[in-house]
């Protein structure tokens, strides 16, 4: 795990010596983080990372799990699709079920932490056990998901949680909704030193692209995310399949599991219908545990990476392909458009068809192609990397919990 003066040469030296201080700041304060899993999915992801530096920076931060089982995270999974926007039904009967759970984990949970920091929908509840504490602790609500458009009944449950806490957290400003208590918009980020975005020698590349016996002879488009409808792996084999006709190419999409999403398995198997056993489609499942250095060299071997969302929340797996200055085609969907500004840093799309023209104009153009790479990832440096991700929730907690207004976030 690297320690923060390794991003010295990346950042400069002058914001990682900002960083220790205000990191004194809260010495002595513990910040607990709470999720549904440790595994798999970009929550995971960024605690994993992130943990470790705060706690060199004399932030105490610790990491607890919230349990649920089967029909929970169905649940759960229906409310990140309503909160997307989507129509889901939902009954009375699963909101009791979901309280029903989140009241086990109130009993069961040590909430030890000075700064309770809970994320996304499944734990939004835990905030029934705040009273107990009185003003003692200060808790916060991280959302990761697009709420801009939530289906109503779902939202208006979550809201009534939501207005409990002390402050919100969203990733960009149009994801927020008017609430009675204060919102910060803190964009997630990468970590420049991690193995899924650090450079790879040419050998591992390789390796990895001969382990799942992909060409090296003929361009590659790549799509890296969860096997998730809102992803449209389905559609992007659709428009892989109308570049075809014209350029000889293959497609791979690689993803991983989350033990909290249900979904998982269905969207695999719709997935390997529409590929129908083409061998130019590699289909690939990577286990969280093992596969950043496999994803980064996946991103490494591509010509043109896709992440054709039709609702995301931020999509951090369009600033690890900009980091390793590739060309990227993506919904304009969530978080996306802060990431790319549309011919510059990279394309922005929102059909089949679009996303079909751009990959054809890219393979066709690859001096533009470069460009493109090229500006994205000057863009990732300056604003989506986990330097500034630090700083910014440590300005947060220093707010709330002093009530020092020390920077305008």
């Amino acid at each position: 795990m690297p320690k923060i003066n390794d991003y010295v040469p990346i950042v400069g030296e002058d914001i990682i010596e900002e960083l220790k201080i205000i990191g004194e700041k809260l010495k002595g304060k513990v910040v607990q983080h709470i999720n549904s899993t440790s595994v798999g999915g970009g929550v995971a992801e960024i605690l994993n990372r992130m943990i470790p530096l705060m706690n060199e920076l004399g932030v105490d931060s610790r990491w607890d799990l919230i349990k649920g089982g089967e029909k929970f995270f169905q649940i759960t999974k229906k409310f990140h699709n309503a909160l997307h926007g989507m129509a889901v039904d939902i009954t009375d009967e699963e909101f009791d079920v979901f309280l029903q759970v989140e009241d086990e984990n109130i009993k069961t949970i040590n909430f030890y932490g000075d700064i309770i920091f809970a994320h996304d929908p499944q734990t939004v509840a835990l905030i029934k056990k705040k009273s107990d504490f009185g003003d003692s602790k200060k808790w916060i609500w991280r959302c990761h998901i697009d709420v801009s458009y939530p289906e109503p009944k779902v939202w208006n449950f979550i809201k009534q949680f939501v207005c409990q806490y002390n402050a919100s957290v969203f990733s960009a400003p149009v994801f927020s909704q008017n609430l009675p208590i204060k919102q910060y918009l803190i964009s997630p980020s990468i970590d420049p030193l991690s193995d899924k975005n650090k450079e790879l020698p040419p050998e591992i590349i390789n390796s990895v692209l001969d382990k799942h016996e992909i060409e090296k002879n003929k361009p590659v488009i790549t799509q890296i995310s969860r096997y998730d409808f809102l992803k449209d792996p389905v559609g992007v084999i659709e428009a892989f399949k109308l570049v075809r006709k014209h350029i000889d190419c293959q497609l791979i999409l690689a993803g991983n599991t989350a033990t909290d999403d249900p979904e998982h398995d269905k969207v695999l198997s719709k997935v390997k219908e529409k590929a129908a056993n083409d061998p130019d489609i590699h289909i690939l499942v990577i286990e969280p545990s093992n596969n950043d250095i496999e994803i980064n060299a996946l991103q490494r071997a591509s010509d043109i990476i896709i992440q054709k969302s039709i609702r995301e929340g931020f999509g951090l797996t369009v600033s690890e392909a900009l980091w390793k200055k590739k060309p990227v085609i993506a919904g304009a969907v969530g978080g996306i458009p802060l990431q790319i500004t549309h011919k510059y840093s990279g394309i922005l799309t929102h059909t089949v068809e679009g996303t079909a023209y751009w990959i054809k104009q890219l393979l066709n153009s690859p001096e533009y192609a470069r460009k493109l790479g090229e500006n994205g990832h000057e863009h990732v440096k300056n604003n989506f990397l986990i330097t500034r991700h630090l700083k910014d929730y440590i300005l947060l907690f220093v707010y709330l919990y002093y009530n020092q207004d020390i920077i305008h976030l």
